[in-house]
């Protein structure tokens, strides 16, 4: 078992551990969660050794090899397989020794740990892991040295579960994965025999494979059981009742206080008195909730526009003359929500750059609507962005005609603080770079965006703000992205690109799940991928595409009301809590009273309030459902 006990560590001045304490037991199945910034990259090299303590222990069981994803791609002449082979140092010089030794003992000693170790299957083994994470069987045969960083990060994924420690601990594996690499990864470790702690903000992922849910809050650490849905419920409901218990003490505090400061000094309540003070020493105070500011995002609708506001057809496009898709025949309504499938290189920033006028087509015919604004986010953008600049100089460079407010206003939809604003751009967290490229895109108002793996570098937190942002625009949507959550709630189409072409896939993500696990490869079509996808179209794709359209422009009102009506129920909730703690106030009497009758009287009229917004509430919730269902 992993057992971590009273740890404390810091680094320079910031406590990222004091006195937290867990245990992991075998074979269980982990994620661990926490803010950016909170310390978990840390554990885990605190686990492996790397780091040691200031107070406390971290220790595993003695005979655990323990396995943790690297931050180094590896490389060199050697091909995929080779590098995945050559990560089990023993099986490496089990064979090396085999093929020299002369010792009859020592030759059928080396022959049966081979053989436990199943050396004969360890190629095929290394293939198969290999091709689960994008490599096909031509990719496997070419030197490291020809991929970008991104495969080789895979290829060190790829040994590291290729040597199935007893712990494994994943660092964001999904980081340099594509969607697909990321379906398959998660049904790796659902069948996992080790124990495994996988940090990640794929909710997707921490769902399906975690058993527990391991959370570092405020320099301490909490499992909790289930996925992480589970984990956010129960949360949820512990902060809660904390909130209640508190406001309860602190009315029994001042209480207390109360008769102490009245009776203390008079000699028949003085015992009473001292009685109460120790009472309040032994009292226990229930920490108050401290977390940080939710993110929100929120894109600017744009002006109207009459549909299509893309089309293309029959055209190619590629890069030297050399094209990546061909027979592309497409078009984009106002309205659209369109996910693309397919695995890393068939072709998806190809045709996202297309979409986005970055690339001319070879042939063929590409339609854009007169006046048409195009936000196009990619995670290579934060490369162009000057580093000693701030996001409003950056934000100004591109505006240079915006006033000072609209600049600090766009910047504000997007989570920066006056103060962040301020911030050089070197200084920003990833995800904070992130959010200064989503207010770049969106400053003009585009029509459509294009978001090309737009959740790296974002938390759970932020993932759903983000979710969130684009159910709420106006316009079209094109998203690319390796999370399977993200896609699930935002998509209502599929485009597959594949066999250097692009075509609806008319099925949901689960059938896109299913096409994949059952052997059609990562994105790549063959016959019976085709015959699967096609036996999943609709007769009528385009009129039903057509009706949702119709409902969701008829339910567009009826989602502004909910949402208003949420969001009165929300305001008159804290007020109400604001009332009950002050009505608790030592000091509400002072005056004789008159305070305290002013503040029953809001208080009344709040619940009031509160009772007739959440009946409110509850009515067009009730409609908003039944109307979904229709």
């Amino acid at each position: 078992m992993l057992r971590i006990d009273n740890l404390k560590y810091r680094i320079g001045d910031r406590v990222l551990f004091d006195g937290a304490s867990a245990v992991v037991n075998a074979g269980h199945r982990v994620g661990f969660v926490g803010r950016n910034g909170t310390g978990k990259t840390t554990l885990l090299r605190l686990i492996t050794g790397a780091l040691e303590p200031e107070k406390g222990t971290v220790s595993v069981s003695g005979r655990w090899r323990i396995g943790m994803t690297s931050q180094e791609a590896p490389s060199g002449p050697q091909n995929p397989v080779e590098a995945v082979l050559a990560a089990d140092h023993e099986l490496t010089a089990l064979q090396r020794e085999a093929a020299t030794a002369t010792d009859h003992a020592r030759i059928v000693e080396i022959h049966e740990r081979l053989r436990d170790k199943e050396a004969h299957s360890a190629p095929a083994r290394a293939a198969r892991i290999l091709d689960g994470l994008g490599f096909d069987h031509a990719a496997q045969q070419r030197p490291l040295d020809t991929f970008s960083g991104g495969w080789r990060m895979r290829v060190m994924l790829a040994a590291l579960l290729f040597t199935r420690p007893d712990l494994l601990l994943l660092d964001e594996p999904t980081n340099h994965l594509d969607l697909e690499a990321t379906l398959w990864l998660e049904e790796y470790l659902r069948r996992y025999s080790g124990t495994v702690l996988v940090v990640s903000h794929e909710r997707d992922l921490l769902n399906s494979v975690a058993q527990k849910i391991l959370h570092l809050e405020h320099a301490q650490l909490k499992l909790y059981q289930g996925g992480y849905d589970s984990f956010e419920r129960t949360r949820r409901m512990q902060l809660a009742r904390d909130a209640k218990l508190r406001t309860r003490q602190e009315a029994q505090r001042a209480h207390i206080e109360k008769f102490v400061a009245r009776f203390r000094y008079k000699a028949t309540k003085a015992r009473q008195a001292q009685s109460r003070l120790k009472m309040l020493e032994r009292m226990e105070p229930i920490p108050e909730h401290r977390d940080e500011a939710s993110v929100i995002f929120r894109f600017p609708d744009p002006e109207p526009h009459a549909p299509p506001l893309f089309s293309a057809r029959d055209v190619s496009v590629g890069y030297d003359d050399t094209p990546v898709l061909e027979r592309l025949s497409l078009y984009l309504d106002d309205d659209d929500r369109i996910a693309l499938l397919g695995a890393n290189g068939n072709g998806k920033s190809t045709l996202i750059r297309l979409l986005a006028g970055r690339l001319s087509p070879m042939g063929g015919t590409v339609s854009a609507a007169p006046k048409l604004r195009v936000g196009y986010f990619a995670q290579h953008q934060a490369d162009e962005l000057d580093l000693a600049g701030t996001p409003v100089s950056e934000l100004g460079r591109r505006r240079p005609g915006d006033l000072p407010e609209q600049i600090r206003s766009q910047l504000a939809r997007f989570g920066f603080s006056q103060d962040r604003a301020l911030t050089t751009v070197a200084s920003l967290s990833g995800g904070e770079k992130a959010r200064l490229l989503f207010a770049l895109m969106t400053a003009d108002r585009p029509h459509i965006l294009l978001l090309d793996e737009p959740t790296n570098h974002l938390d759970v937190d932020s993932r759903q703000a983000l979710i969130q942002a684009i159910n709420a625009f106006d316009g079209a949507v094109v998203i690319v992205s390796h999370d399977p959550h993200v896609i699930k709630l935002t998509a209502n189409r599929f485009w597959l690109v594949a066999d250097g072409t692009v075509a609806p896939f008319d099925g949901d993500l689960e059938d896109y799940r299913d096409l994949l696990l059952a052997g059609s490869g990562n994105g790549k079509r063959d016959d019976t991928a085709d015959g699967a996808a096609s036996s999943l179209q609709p007769k009528n794709k385009r009129d039903q595409r057509r009706r949702a359209a119709a409902q969701r422009k008829a339910l567009a009102p009826l989602r502004r009301d909910l949402e208003q009506a949420e969001r009165k129920v929300e305001q008159l909730t804290a007020r109400k809590a604001e009332l009950d703690a002050a009505m608790v106030a030592p000091d509400l009497y002072d005056d004789g009273g008159e305070k305290a009758v002013a503040m029953r009287r809001d208080l009344r009229a709040v619940t009031r309030d509160l009772a007739e917004a959440e009946a409110r509430w509850l009515q067009l919730q009730e409609q908003w459902e039944i109307a979904q269902a229709a």
